[in-house]
Protein backbone atom coordinates (compact mmCIF):
# COMPACT_ATOMS: atom_id res chain seq x y z
CA UNK A 1 0.00 0.00 0.00
CA UNK A 2 1.42 3.42 -1.11
CA UNK A 3 1.34 6.37 1.26
CA UNK A 4 0.70 9.89 -0.41
CA UNK A 5 1.46 13.21 1.15
CA UNK A 6 -1.51 15.11 0.95
CA UNK A 7 -1.53 18.75 2.42
CA UNK A 8 1.15 21.17 3.53
CA UNK A 9 3.31 20.48 6.59
CA UNK A 10 4.14 22.96 9.70
CA UNK A 11 7.41 24.38 7.87
CA UNK A 12 5.52 24.92 4.81
CA UNK A 13 2.54 27.17 6.52
CA UNK A 14 5.38 28.75 8.64
CA UNK A 15 7.37 29.93 5.51
CA UNK A 16 3.95 30.70 3.93
CA UNK A 17 2.78 33.07 6.88
CA UNK A 18 6.14 34.78 7.78
CA UNK A 19 5.71 37.16 4.01
CA UNK A 20 1.88 37.41 4.91
CA UNK A 21 2.54 38.59 8.20
CA UNK A 22 4.80 40.76 7.55
CA UNK A 23 2.89 42.35 4.70
CA UNK A 24 -0.53 42.77 7.03
CA UNK A 25 1.59 44.29 9.73
CA UNK A 26 2.69 46.74 7.44
CA UNK A 27 -0.52 47.91 6.35
CA UNK A 28 -1.31 48.53 10.15
CA UNK A 29 1.50 50.43 10.29
CA UNK A 30 0.58 52.44 6.97
CA UNK A 31 -3.02 52.77 7.67
CA UNK A 32 -2.58 55.80 10.13
CA UNK A 33 -0.46 57.77 7.05
CA UNK A 34 -3.02 57.04 4.61
CA UNK A 35 -5.87 58.37 6.80
CA UNK A 36 -3.94 61.73 7.95
CA UNK A 37 -3.40 61.98 4.04
CA UNK A 38 -7.26 62.12 3.19
CA UNK A 39 -7.79 64.23 6.03
CA UNK A 40 -5.16 66.67 4.23
CA UNK A 41 -7.14 66.20 1.07
CA UNK A 42 -10.33 66.68 2.72
CA UNK A 43 -9.28 69.98 3.98
CA UNK A 44 -7.91 71.38 0.95
CA UNK A 45 -10.86 70.49 -0.86
CA UNK A 46 -13.29 72.56 1.30
CA UNK A 47 -10.52 75.53 1.36
CA UNK A 48 -10.98 75.32 -2.29
CA UNK A 49 -14.48 75.40 -2.19
CA UNK A 50 -14.77 78.21 0.40
CA UNK A 51 -12.15 80.37 -1.80
CA UNK A 52 -14.22 79.85 -4.77
CA UNK A 53 -16.73 81.78 -3.00
CA UNK A 54 -13.72 84.66 -2.05
CA UNK A 55 -13.07 87.54 -4.58
CA UNK A 56 -9.91 88.00 -3.69
CA UNK A 57 -7.06 85.21 -2.15
CA UNK A 58 -5.29 85.59 0.20
CA UNK A 59 -2.31 83.57 0.96
CA UNK A 60 -1.83 84.47 4.46
CA UNK A 61 -5.45 84.02 4.99
CA UNK A 62 -6.19 80.91 3.47
CA UNK A 63 -3.03 79.00 5.28
CA UNK A 64 -4.48 80.38 8.68
CA UNK A 65 -8.04 78.92 7.55
CA UNK A 66 -6.13 75.78 6.80
CA UNK A 67 -4.74 75.86 10.39
CA UNK A 68 -7.67 75.27 11.69
CA UNK A 69 -8.52 72.90 9.64
CA UNK A 70 -5.47 70.72 10.13
CA UNK A 71 -6.34 71.43 14.15
CA UNK A 72 -9.93 70.54 13.54
CA UNK A 73 -9.24 67.27 11.83
CA UNK A 74 -6.29 66.22 13.86
CA UNK A 75 -3.69 66.36 11.12
CA UNK A 76 -0.05 65.52 12.55
CA UNK A 77 1.87 66.26 9.03
CA UNK A 78 2.42 68.58 7.20
CA UNK A 79 1.63 71.64 8.95
CA UNK A 80 -0.40 74.64 7.37
CA UNK A 81 3.28 76.65 7.12
CA UNK A 82 4.36 73.49 4.73
CA UNK A 83 1.18 74.05 2.02
CA UNK A 84 2.66 75.72 -1.04
CA UNK A 85 0.61 78.55 -2.23
CA UNK A 86 1.33 80.73 -5.05
CA UNK A 87 -0.50 81.66 -8.30
CA UNK A 88 -0.53 79.53 -11.31
CA UNK A 89 -1.00 81.70 -14.04
CA UNK A 90 -4.35 83.56 -13.85
CA UNK A 91 -5.61 81.73 -10.54
CA UNK A 92 -4.25 80.44 -7.03
CA UNK A 93 -2.94 76.90 -5.94
CA UNK A 94 -2.70 74.97 -2.92
CA UNK A 95 -0.08 72.04 -3.23
CA UNK A 96 0.67 69.78 -0.31
CA UNK A 97 3.75 67.84 -1.70
CA UNK A 98 5.21 65.93 1.76
CA UNK A 99 6.67 62.84 2.83
CA UNK A 100 5.64 60.58 5.99
CA UNK A 101 7.24 57.84 7.42
CA UNK A 102 5.96 54.79 8.59
CA UNK A 103 8.35 52.75 11.42
CA UNK A 104 7.87 49.06 10.63
CA UNK A 105 10.58 47.16 13.36
CA UNK A 106 14.20 47.99 14.39
CA UNK A 107 15.39 50.54 11.70
CA UNK A 108 12.99 49.44 8.96
CA UNK A 109 10.40 52.50 7.97
CA UNK A 110 8.58 52.40 4.68
CA UNK A 111 8.72 56.44 3.31
CA UNK A 112 5.47 57.74 1.69
CA UNK A 113 5.31 60.28 -0.66
CA UNK A 114 2.07 62.80 -1.23
CA UNK A 115 1.77 65.19 -3.23
CA UNK A 116 -1.66 66.51 -3.77
CA UNK A 117 -2.80 70.18 -5.66
CA UNK A 118 -5.84 71.97 -5.65
CA UNK A 119 -7.29 75.25 -7.69
CA UNK A 120 -8.07 77.77 -5.04
CA UNK A 121 -9.87 80.26 -7.49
Amino acid sequence: MRKSQRGVTMIGWILLLIPVGVLVYAGIRLAPVYINYYRVVEALKQQATESKDDAQINPELVRRSLERRFDVEYVDHPAAKDIDIHRDGDHWVAVADYEDLAPLFGNVSILVQFHNQVDLQ
